[in-house]
């Protein structure tokens, strides 16, 4: 079953609201339910000050708590109240005035009217005097719905039972007191029980109206719920309804596609990572098809050389001379080169170019292939400078791939420099890397066309161009040749306006040290 955003926004806020509604009313019922139990047990405490005020007067007598009877402990204190009641209306009652004397009675009603009889009176209550035992308390009433005389306990000064109700174990520190005193001493406590609902009125009242309030509130949560669900949703499936369209599009090849970024959230940082990978896409796509395109190129160029040259030699328009035989065999060899240039660059592109590697002096390597190139150099009118060895030229690399990326060079310098400049080889290593550099003199190459040198098929104007030869994939495969090794391949100006081609490897003593 399919659940959108807005669904799960909406049933994710709905249940905050109400768990924020439900603990409110929680929360305030309980803090309603603690005050008015405060409130209603100190109502009750001042409601025992004339019994307080009697028993301290009885235990000034006694000279303690040895009034209190040994019998029915438990229900003395409502007998003690009821009698404080007795004398307190006895003691405010007017003396009765004489009675009137009595009406004559009403006559008999006639006893064919039975239905006219008045029910007989209940008895007046028989009252129970003050060492009489109270009725037991029903055992299963809690402490907080007992009335007021049997949730009050009489406690000595060091809190042990005395009379009235006997709290549970462990229990008396919980009770409410007023303290019994004696000549400014505290002889004794009074201790209500407290009450786990509110006897008072209002208070009960307002419980009942917080409970019906309830469900209003929680529609409310609802309401509130929904409108704040439906606008969120709005919020947020907006760009991710863009984003879905966007991704569809893409999938189709339309490399083009962007989204709008200007979200400061994590919606927008995708949308931002969504265009820069669309832009990725489409600079792959179009140098995959530059890449057939010029691969296709490359080879028909030879395969045409060399188709011409058959032909002619077929149709008898050219005879079979060594010359003829040359000529078909540089392209032969064109074509191979180019063919064992591109299977290395696919090899390096998937990881499988092999290298083994080995300590080397670099230096000496690439001062001893200088000297191979000397006479071919020397044929176009360049000249040929050596640097001093650097201190330190060891470092761990392929012997034939360092050879192969030194013969690109090389040609590249051979093929690229006006006749009458000059080519320089030096190297320094800062303890840690050694940089080998190669420089030529002009012509140069733009700025804009440095950090493109070593892409693949890539020509720069036509003092580089393809009359001077090459396929344009030579610098490609030493840039990725370097890198299987760890090492790398940079191009800047050359001090001599030309090309500055700068190998820059590891030395193979650091190297061992960080292992």
């Amino acid at each position: 079953m399919k659940f959108s955003i807005g669904l799960r926004l909406f049933a994710s806020v709905l249940l905050a609201i109400l768990l924020v509604a439900a603990g409110a009313v929680l929360l305030l019922r309980q803090n309603v339910l603690a005050g008015f139990g405060d409130y209603a047990v100190a109502i009750e405490l001042d409601r025992l000050d004339e019994l307080s005020a009697a028993l301290a007067a009885r235990y000034r007598t006694a000279s303690g708590w040895s009034f209190i009877p040994d019998g029915d402990r438990r229900g003395w204190i409502a007998a003690e109240l009821e009698r404080l009641q007795r004398v307190r209306e006895a003691t405010r009652m007017p003396p009765a005035p004489p009675a009137p004397p009595a009406p004559p009675a009403p006559p008999e009603p006639p006893a064919s009217a039975p239905d006219a009889l008045v029910p007989p009176l209940p008895p007046p209550p028989v009252a129970r005097s003050a060492t009489a035992p109270a009725p037991p308390l029903p055992p299963a009433a809690a402490a907080s719905e007992l009335p007021l005389p049997a949730r009050i306990t009489l406690l000595d000064a060091d809190g042990a039972w005395l009379a009235g109700r006997q709290p549970p174990a462990g229990t008396a520190g919980g009770l409410a007191r007023r303290p019994v005193q004696v000549a400014g001493r505290t002889v004794g406590y009074l201790a209500v029980a407290r009450g786990a609902r509110p006897s008072d009125a209002m208070a009960i009242a307002f419980l009942e109206q917080l409970r019906k309030s309830l469900w209003p509130i929680a529609a409310a949560a609802v309401l509130a719920s929904a409108l704040a669900a439906t606008l969120l949703a709005r919020h947020f499936r907006r760009p991710i309804r863009a984003l879905a369209d966007g991704a569809g599009r893409l999938a189709d090849g339309r490399f083009d596609t962007r989204l709008p970024a200007a979200r400061s959230d994590e919606l927008g940082e995708l949308a931002r990572h969504f265009n820069a990978l669309a832009e990725r896409l489409g600079g792959m796509e179009s140098a995959r098809r530059q890449w057939v395109a010029d691969t296709s190129h490359e080879l028909r160029t030879p395969l045409a050389v060399l188709r011409a040259q058959l032909e002619a030699l077929q149709d008898g328009v050219r005879s079979a001379t060594p010359a003829t035989i040359d000529a078909m065999l540089r392209q032969v060899l064109a074509l191979n080169k180019l063919i064992d240039e591109l299977y290395a660059l696919a090899r390096a592109d998937v990881g499988a170019l092999d290298c083994q590697l080995a300590p080397l002096d670099l230096w000496e390597l690439a001062s001893s292939h200088a000297g191979a190139f000397g006479e071919r150099l020397r044929a176009a009118g360049l000249a040929l400078d050596l640097g001093p060895a650097p201190p330190d030229a060891t470092v761990l690399a392929d012997p034939d791939r360092m050879r192969q990326v030194l013969d690109n060079l090389f040609e590249n310098s051979l093929r690229y420099t006006a006749p009458g400049g000059r080519v320089r080889l030096h190297a320094h290593s800062d303890g840690q890397r050694l940089q080998l550099h190669l420089d030529d003199s002009a012509p140069g190459v733009p700025d804009g066309a440095l950090e493109h040198l070593a892409d693949r098929f890539y020509r720069v104007d036509a003092s580089r161009s393809r009359a001077h030869g090459g396929a344009g994939l030579g610098l490609a495969l030493c840039r990725r040749l370097l890198d299987a090794q760890g090492a790398s391949l940079q191009f800047s100006h050359s001090p001599l306006h030309g090309l500055r081609a700068t190998i820059v490897v590891p030395l193979a003593r650091h190297v061992t040290e960080s292992a």
